[in-house]
């Protein structure tokens, strides 16, 4: 058996001398001060416990999203018709896709961006449109021209008024006159606007009724937009109903459709036109000169552009009216990240995030200081970062965002005036890491703050104690 003197031989705690057990008034405010260091420093060892570390590193970029990058944007034009409204995209590898519909919506507005009406449905339109061979020579007068006065009249007198917005230097306008004139005699002698009264084929010229086309939000020549009687009330903002014809312009196609629209009206009664049954190609109209276009493209991953104009294969426009002042209410690249995983994000780095959406809330207006024919240009470099959260030993997050920066300018242009956003992606991506830390760790150190101070306390104590009796051993050799 083991004897209790070899026990009391291991015991690693002898007993303190008796001179420090000793209470005193120095001893006492050391051990206060130690106890506050304890304090202090457990405390400043807690809070970086609970900060979150992380580390940057910049590297080729490995996005596992593929070779497309989405692009999702809302974008507002106070002056850009819905009806012609065309989103484009182009690329440096010869990609050039024009007109996308599948992915986006637009809404017609007023100037102060106020919705004014459901979804704006463009359709599908032709690649091609039909005219006829007939040569403006020869052609007679049958359209009635009008004006603003004329107008108002006659579309409260007959239950149909077809009229063609036309521009007289317009090539298409141009090649649609000796059809038109033509189909307006033939309908006239069918349907003779005195005898039967239930259908008129009008013509505006837009370089003369200036005022008249800008109510009927005319931008592209020409324009044939069918008025019908009792649906020409103004509605909500002031605007009137109608819808624009889309189909072939030679005579044939144009007579064939006339009859179409006539032959829902009985010649008894003349009834009000309110009901289509007729298969041609039309669509309504915008209600208003502007348009909101939201959605999303896939794009490759080089450079390229995002262009929207006003596009069309049948018609013309006067670029020195074309206004593309535009408010960008969204604008950002990659898949949309959810507000819980960015507010995860910018817990690790609080300034993620602050440039996904840069131009987000951003207007560009054209107040005419520069003249017609202004194309707005944003250049824009995007950045991919990766932010790596750490949920537990084992389990990882990844969230991915596209940051870029923008900058934007104004110039004029020969061409029809475009909005264009020119991105490039950068081939280096921006990793950023959260660095885990241990609970072990953390009690080593709490560990080795309490016995660090004791130790120091004990050393501070040990000095001032000697000191104090050296003193004390002088004071009393002076006296003897």
């Amino acid at each position: 058996m083991i004897s209790s003197s070899k026990i009391k031989s291991v015991d690693f705690y002898r007993k303190i001398p008796r001179d420090l057990t000793e209470a005193s008034l120095s001893g006492a405010g050391l051990s206060i001060i130690a106890a506050l260091a304890m304090m202090f420093l457990f405390g400043m060892e807690l809070s970086n416990y609970f900060t979150v570390s992380t580390s940057t590193s910049v590297i080729v970029d490995n996005s596992s999203d593929g070779d497309f990058l989405r692009i999702d944007f809302n974008m507002s034009f106070p002056a850009l018709s819905c009806e012609f409204a065309s989103v484009d995209v182009s690329d440096v590898l010869g990609t050039n896709r024009l007109n996308i519909t599948k992915t986006i919506r637009k809404f017609s507005i007023d100037q102060h961006l106020r919705p004014t009406g459901a979804e704006f449905h463009s359709g599908p339109v032709p690649h091609s449109v039909k005219h006829g061979d007939e040569v403006d020579e020869e052609t007679v007068e049958g359209a009635v021209p009008l004006n603003g006065v004329s107008f108002d009249k006659l579309s409260h007198v007959y239950p149909i008024l077809v009229v063609n917005f036309f521009a007289p230097w317009c090539y298409w306008s141009i090649r649609l006159k000796p059809s038109w004139e033509k189909t307006a005699n033939i309908i006239r002698q069918r349907y003779d606007p005195e005898a039967d009264g239930r259908i008129l084929l009008a013509k505006v010229d837009c370089t003369e009724e200036v005022d008249l086309c800008r109510r009927h939000h005319i931008q592209g020549y020409p324009s044939i937009r069918i008025f019908r009687k009792g649906s020409d009330l103004r509605e909500d903002h002031g605007h009137h109903e109608h819808e624009s014809y889309y189909g072939d312009r030679d005579t044939e196609t144009l007579v064939k459709a006339m009859e179409d629209l006539v032959a829902s009206i009985p010649r008894e009664n003349r009834r009000l036109a309110l009901e289509d049954k007729s298969n041609i190609t039309k669509r309504p109209a915008p209600l208003t000169g502007g348009c909101r276009i939201e959605g999303y493209v896939r794009v490759k991953k080089v450079p390229g552009n995002l262009i929207i104009s006003a596009r069309s294969g049948a018609h013309s426009f006067d670029t020195s009216k074309m206004n593309m002042s535009h408010v960008i209410n969204h604008l950002s690249f990659g898949k949309t990240i959810s507000p819980r995983l960015l507010s995860d994000a910018k817990r690790l780095i609080p300034y993620l995030g602050r440039s996904h959406d840069r131009l987000n809330g951003r207007l560009f207006i054209n107040h005419r200081d520069l003249d017609a024919n202004v194309t707005i240009e944003h250049y824009l470099q995007i950045v991919k970062t990766e932010v790596a959260t750490r949920k537990s030993s084992r389990e990882h997050t990844l969230i991915e965002e596209y940051e870029y920066t923008a900058h934007s300018s104004l110039a004029q242009s020969i061409y029809i005036p475009v909005v264009k956003f020119h991105f490039e992606l950068s081939p280096m991506q921006v990793l950023i890491t959260e660095n885990p830390k241990s609970f072990s760790h953390f009690l080593t150190n709490v560990c080795a703050i309490i016995g660090g101070v004791f130790t120091v306390a004990g050393i501070l104590d040990s000095i001032l104690h000697n000191t104090i009796r050296l003193m004390k051993k002088v004071e009393l050799g002076k006296n003897f």
